[in-house]
């Protein structure tokens, strides 16, 4: 079972491994068929591994619910009772052994489902969506790559192994967001993400040390059942809280997320639903008696969650780029998921974490749909695409209700799952916690409205624009894309649309039930919050109804002015500080170095006086020489 396990992590790795080495070869004397043979093998190396892994995981999935296995350890999985654990090698290190261990449980197999399929999806879709890029190999190969990552975080056993996977994500999001690296805003974009993310990371691994230096080892299982001190526990989870901080996007390492839209669409769905952001949610449920062993640490998750979910929301609602509301509302819906996990309900949190990952796919699909149509990521060039985009319409309709949580999408399931777990919470911050919960229902059941309207319905404002986004086609004659883009997201409708009805009923035997007086509760708060920008825009349809935030329009559409701050208080800091730096550098040490040289050439010049070839010089030297030894022999005697 344990190779299973293995074989999935491999595929999409050997993809990449292709992708990079062997789309091309052979290629060279083919002439202009060398790029179509070479898009062709890309594609055919990163569908094939990938559905192949799809599948097998699959069928681990089935063999887990058949109790395939052993139960020993298990803590979060009433599903899938079938747990194995496997250790391929052991690194001695000479203090704490580092072990080359997979596992898989119900938590893993699970998350692992929604990230093959999530991939396949997307490496299906950029066939259509890349048709023309002549890096498509690469891009592809990178895709697996990542996709093999993040399985690697899923199915660690070890949590150095854990970390080896979290940062190849790290690397592979770098290479993705910034594919076209020749617009600045793309590059600048890609080095925003890293550094945040590595800025978070740091925390993220002196966490995994303190672990296991206590624990005497960095198995996951040995790290959860040894006995180690609170104070040490809650220093270890603040340190990985920093971390998940960062990968997961969430106050105050958040500012990364929105930015990286200007990447392909393919990897901000990648992104935002089944890596990078979701490994965060997923680490914290993978250690959770950790942190719940640590209430302080989970009191600030709970803060940090409240803070970011609201105030994500309210930046959703003010943004012009479609692209741009998604990240905020993928920011917003990963702090529900702290706050579940804040609130001591990890299975809530996983359940959104998995419906979330479906519909939120499905929208940056149908963006990319879109945006394939219209030419411009930009709302206000939208409008009226119903008649023309029907098959987009309505799947993407499907992920709006989903994600504004109206019944019976998979959002309202999951969405109510984690608004019981936070009203039942105990925690100090859960009163806090909550409110903000409740309001975020509102001002998404509003954002996701706007979208919708302004994207769909009204006046269509499509104009051509003289510079579209790279890789985007202008295409006015009402078509819908591709095949090859439109297939992934009908087949993610289906689990945005279903998956909460068929998780509300298994999960009732593990903890997860409907509530229904919440549930009709935050049903009313959404539909508010949707009927009131729906008024505003009926009233007047060629008017954006974010005016509802009156002067706090802007405060809202800069998010707060976060990244302002932080240019203010750290990067022009840092910037003066490295000009101060570079002009010591230049006029003291690079100083003191050419003196030395200047004082070295001063003095051979004057050595170079002794030696210069002139033979009466160097007698009159020798006759005064002798004349000063006789005289010092005679004064001496």
């Amino acid at each position: 079972m344990i190779a299973v396990v293995a074989l999935i992590v491999l595929l999409p790795f050997a993809a990449a491994a292709a992708g990079l080495l062997a789309t091309r070869l052979g290629t060279r004397n083919l002439g202009p068929r060398a790029e179509r043979v070479a898009y062709r093998r890309a594609a055919w190396f990163a569908i094939v591994p990938g559905g192949v892994s799809a599948a097998l995981t699959v069928w681990l999935a089935a063999s887990l619910a058949g109790g395939a296995g052993t139960s020993e350890g298990r803590f979060w999985s009433e599903l899938l009772p079938g747990r194995v654990e496997g250790t391929l090698t052991v690194v001695e290190t000479g203090s704490v052994p580092i072990s080359l261990t997979l596992r898989d449980d119900g938590l893993s197999v699970l998350t692992g489902i929604l990230v093959v399929v999530v991939a396949l999806a997307v490496q299906v879709y950029s066939v259509g969506y890349m048709r023309d890029e002549p890096r498509y190999p690469s891009y592809s190969a990178f895709v697996s790559l990542f996709t093999s990552a993040m399985l690697l975080v899923v199915y660690a056993g070890d949590l150095i192994v854990l970390y080896a996977g979290w940062e190849i994500m790290g690397l592979c999001s770098y290479l993705l967001i910034g594919h076209w690296w020749e617009d600045r805003a793309n590059s600048r974009a890609a080095v925003k993400a890293f550094l945040v993310t590595r800025l978070g990371d740091v925390g993220f691994l002196f966490g995994i040390f303190v672990l296991g230096t206590a624990a005497g080892g960095f198995r996951i299982d040995d790290v959860l059942r040894a006995d180690i001190p609170q104070g040490t526990l809650i220093a270890a989870t603040l340190l990985l809280l920093a971390g998940v901080a960062g990968k997961s996007a969430q106050v105050p390492l958040h500012t990364w997320l929105p930015d990286a839209m200007a990447g392909p669409t393919p990897i901000s769905a990648l992104i935002h639903a089944a890596t990078m952001v979701a490994a965060g949610i997923f680490v914290v449920a993978r250690l959770y008696p950790a942190f719940l062993a640590a209430p302080p640490t989970l009191d600030v998750l709970g803060v940090v969650a409240a803070v970011g979910m609201l105030g994500a929301a309210l930046a959703a609602l003010a943004q012009d780029d479609l692209k741009r509301v998604l990240a905020y509302s993928t920011i917003s819906q990963l702090a529900y998921m702290g706050a579940a996990l804040a609130a001591g309900s990890d299975l809530a949190a996983m359940f959104h974490l998995v419906s979330h990952g479906a519909f939120k796919a499905l929208l940056f699909l149908c963006a990319g749909l879109v945006i394939h149509h219209v030419g411009s990521n930009l709302i206000s060039h939208m409008g009226g695409l119903r008649r023309a985009l029907p098959i987009t319409f309505w799947t993407m309709t499907i992920g709006f209700a989903a994600l504004a949580g109206l019944p019976p999408a998979s959002g309202f399931f999951s969405k109510d799952a984690v608004l019981s777990a936070v009203e039942h919470g105990t925690g100090p911050a859960q009163p806090f916690v909550y409110a903000s919960a409740l309001l975020t229902v509102g001002v998404t059941g509003a954002y996701a409205a706007r979208a919708w309207l302004r994207t769909f319905f009204g006046p269509a404002r499509v104009e051509p624009l003289a510079e579209p986004p790279p890789g985007v086609a202008h295409v006015f004659d009402g078509r819908e894309a591709p095949r090859s883009m439109l297939w992934p997201a009908g087949v993610l409708a289906v689990p945005a649309l279903l998956l909460g009805l068929a998780g509300s009923a298994a999960g009732s035997a593990a903890g997860v039930k409907v509530e229904w007086g919440p549930a009709a509760v935050s049903l009313a708060v959404a539909l508010l919050g949707a009927g009131i920008v729906y008024a505003l825009w009926r009233s007047a349809p060629e008017q954006d109804p974010a005016r509802l935030l009156g002067p706090f329009r802007v405060p809202c559409e800069r998010a707060f002015y976060v990244d302002a701050a932080y240019a203010a208080l750290v990067a022009r800091p840092v910037l003066r500080l490295a000009r101060a730096v570079v002009r010591t550098d230049a006029r003291v040490v690079d100083g003191a170095v050419r003196g030395s040289g200047r004082a070295t050439l001063g003095l051979s010049g004057l050595v170079r006086l002794a030696q210069n070839g002139n033979a009466q010089l160097y007698v009159t030297g020798l006759f005064a020489g002798l004349v000063l030894i006789a005289v010092a022999a005679v004064v001496l005697t």
